[in-house]
């Protein structure tokens, strides 16, 4: 079997699916070619598993024009089984090939579908946002496929290498810097929980406001900004507690890495979160943006070990029911099967 991926994001959650399912692919001997943006750190993390063509595909660029001819030509040449778009900026670039089955895959809820011309079935990772894509008329095939994470557990690296003590609660978030991923909130959270002490992974244009935020609150000798890491395992395992705080997050696959490192979770009542997080069974939910809730919520599972324990078997058997490597695998290789 052979797929054609075009990937133009850069670094977060959605990428790190994207590297999981294209070795998951690989372990299946499925032949793959990968159209990504030059300079990605997790380009290392394919090359054994997929031939990779480098391309910025930007508006003001000669690879706008020569690209689309460059992807038609292989097509036509290679014959691939399946054409793999991975969200909409990529789709624009699916050749008019009649040949094999032309895939988009969203993890967020689309503006608009002019993006989709040459799709044949659109492949969403949550209910909400194939329901979304017919409200607003999409009338060809959509799939509801999710993500999966990397369920090995590791070991929890040493607090002591971002200057943390042994003996006080650690709460980790993760993601790009950006408004509506809450890391204010959150901050705002830490500030109304004495001794609780904050990692942030990750990095964005939001950095500098976060960190004046620290300060003015007064919490700076809690909060340790880390800079985007190669694998965040090791951080969610020695974590006592994660939080995502985001105010718009259409699946949130860092929670289930976390889960996977065996770490509590509490969320906000975003879209994706709701569809398969129960409060109070797999984790704890809170408003978006009630900074007091989140505080209430960190400050439950500090305080009660069992708690945090039981949440974190509960959102465990979660992400191995329901978001496994095999039936995510089995699923996308099946769509790849289904028509030419």
């Amino acid at each position: 079997m052979k797929v054609m991926h075009y990937h133009f994001g850069k670094d977060g959650g959605a990428e790190r699916f994207f590297v999981h399912l294209v070795n998951s692919l690989a372990e299946r001997g499925v032949e793959q070619t990968a159209v990504i943006r030059p300079g990605r750190l997790w380009r290392k993390d394919i090359e054994g598993a997929t031939r990779i063509v480098e391309s910025n595909f930007r508006n003001l660029s000669l690879d706008r024009i020569l690209l689309p001819m460059k992807v038609s030509s292989m097509a036509r040449r290679e014959k691939p089984d399946a054409l793999f778009a991975w969200m909409p900026r990529a789709s624009r670039l699916m050749p008019n090939y009649k040949g094999c089955i032309k895939i988009s895959r969203l993890g967020d809820y689309p503006l608009r579908l002019d993006y989709f011309r040459n799709t044949d079935c659109l492949v969403c990772n949550t209910p909400g946002i194939a329901e979304h894509v017919r409200n607003i008329g999409w009338k060809r095939d959509v799939e509801v496929i999710s993500n999966f994470t990397n369920t090995e557990r590791v070991a929890a690296v040493d607090r002591a290498t971002l200057d943390t003590p042994d003996n006080v609660p650690v709460v980790m978030s993760m993601g790009r810097f950006v408004p509506r991923k809450g890391f204010h909130t959150l901050i705002e959270a830490i500030a109304k929980v004495p001794d609780v002490h904050l990692w942030l992974i990750g990095d964005g244009e939001q950095r500098e406001n976060l960190e004046k935020l620290a300060a003015d609150l007064g919490v700076t000798n809690r909060v340790r900004f880390a800079g985007w890491q190669k694998d965040v395992r090791p951080f969610l395992a020695a974590a006592d507690i994660f939080v995502m705080a985001s105010s718009h997050e259409p699946l949130g696959n860092v929670v289930l890495e976390a889960w996977a490192q065996g770490t509590p979770v509490v969320s906000s009542r975003s879209e994706g979160p709701q569809w398969f997080m129960r409060d109070g069974e797999n984790g704890l939910m809170v408003d978006i943006g009630d900074a007091e809730g989140f505080g209430r919520a960190i400050e439950r599972i500090a305080n009660d070990r069992q708690l945090g324990l039981r949440l974190a078997e509960r959102g465990h058997e979660t992400l191995m029911n329901q978001f496994s490597k095999q039936a995510i695998t089995d699923a996308y290789m099946k769509l790849f099967a289904s028509r030419k």
